[in-house]
């Protein structure tokens, strides 16, 4: 993420090729997360007609992990890195994955599986030539998460459940993050102890992912106590514990980063639990899905977006809106309405409309900068 601010004048060439694969991708993406969060919506009891008189949304139920891991997550950031690296042949990535999600939702799940396996491997080539330009710990992190996404990927061909290759696919997004943040935690004094903590959280995350594929229960342990354990990894040594002190976006960033961490480690808590047979499924997918993964997605955005669709954003207290709907919504479907069933539908509605809020808010900040600077608000995309 860090890295798309150095943008690509190649991707951005202003030719009618390029807008219309870029309008495209977008539509892609937008059509994925529609989908999963209406396929979530149906898997949380929703009642609405429209969800449950729906061939596409039954489906987008289905596969509602496989829509928003690899397809949305993995879409996004493979394009942010597609950007990053300046090469037009990484933009295979968020288009085989992206179409992947199409597929699915077309009922060729087969094919899909290939295509996910095929955005993956072009997905390790982008970051192995990032290795190759920045040998440093960060870049060797992202390079590991994307050997995760394949590792997923090739389960999910090789028609292993669901419960082996969801670590996987965790996996790759968490440690995306991570390998963000621990970019960004450069700029902070570390004793050398810390990085060799970190490099054991990993190996324990990747050993539970493994252990995962003959025993769920040892594998899921060992990956939630991971998760946890990184969580508090996090909350010490990234940077956001000193810009949480200033003023405006650094602020809002450092809060959706450290609220992310709690429900990570929540996740890991759940996760560890469900392992060993208590209840709590929703808890631990939800709580990292949503609590860590949209909190980092949230925080980043107003960074990230106009680095990569290349416009500008005006920032405001507004943004914090969405973010307290969605932890707000969370609690409310994991923990008030954990023995109610209609409460906890609410909170899974709640966590839809907070989606939908900051996409308003981010296309109205988009909007109001260009308004406030008199500029066209796709100029910078063009």
């Amino acid at each position: 993420m860090g890295a798309a601010r150095r943008t690509s004048n190649a991707l951005a060439a202003p030719t009618l090729a390029v807008r219309l694969f870029k309008a495209g991708l977008v539509a892609l993406v937008l059509t994925t997360l529609i989908s999963a969060v209406a396929g979530g919506l149906l898997r949380a009891n929703a009642s609405w007609t429209v969800l449950q008189h729906s061939v596409f949304v039954g489906r987008a139920a289905v596969w509602h992990a496989q829509l928003m891991v690899p397809g949305f997550l993995g879409t996004v950031i493979a394009l942010e890195r597609a950007v990053a690296i300046q090469r037009r042949w990484a933009l295979a990535a968020p288009l085989l994955s992206a179409s992947a999600s199409v597929l699915l939702l077309a009922e060729s799940a087969d094919l899909a599986a290939w295509l996910g396996v095929g955005a993956a491997l072009v997905f390790v080539a982008v970051n192995v030539t990032l290795v190759v330009r920045q040998p440093l710990a960060h870049t060797w992190l992202l390079l590991v998460s994307s050997l995760a996404w394949l590792l997923g990927s090739v389960l999910l061909v090789a028609q292993c459940s669901l419960d082996a290759v969801l670590p996987w696919w965790f996996a790759f997004v968490v440690l995306t993050i991570a390998a963000e943040r621990l970019e960004m935690s450069r700029l902070m004094a570390h004793a050398p102890s810390a990085m060799t903590m970190l490099v054991a959280i990993v190996a324990s995350l990747l050993s539970g992912a493994l252990v995962c594929l003959y025993s769920v229960a040892l594998g899921g342990v060992l990956f939630g106590v991971a998760m946890s354990a990184l969580a508090l990894w996090l909350s010490v040594f990234d940077v956001a514990r000193r810009t949480v002190r200033a003023p405006g976006l650094s602020r809002y960033m450092a809060l959706c980063l450290l609220g992310g961490y709690v429900w990570l480690a929540l996740a890991g808590l759940a996760w560890t639990g469900m392992a060993v047979g208590c209840p709590g499924r929703d808890l631990a997918l939800h709580a990292l899905g949503l609590g860590f993964i949209m909190s980092m997605v949230m925080g980043h955005a107003p960074v990230i977006l106009p680095a990569v669709a290349r416009v500008k954003l005006l920032y405001g207290p507004w943004f914090y809106a969405p973010l307290g709907l969605l932890h707000a919504s969370l609690v409310l479907r994991l923990f008030v309405g954990i023995h109610q069933p209609e409460l906890r539908t609410a909170g899974a509605v709640l966590n839809a409309v907070a989606l939908a809020l900051f996409a308003a808010t981010t296309l109205a900040s988009i909007l109001a900068w260009h308004a406030t600077h008199r500029a066209s608000p796709f100029r910078h995309g063009s």
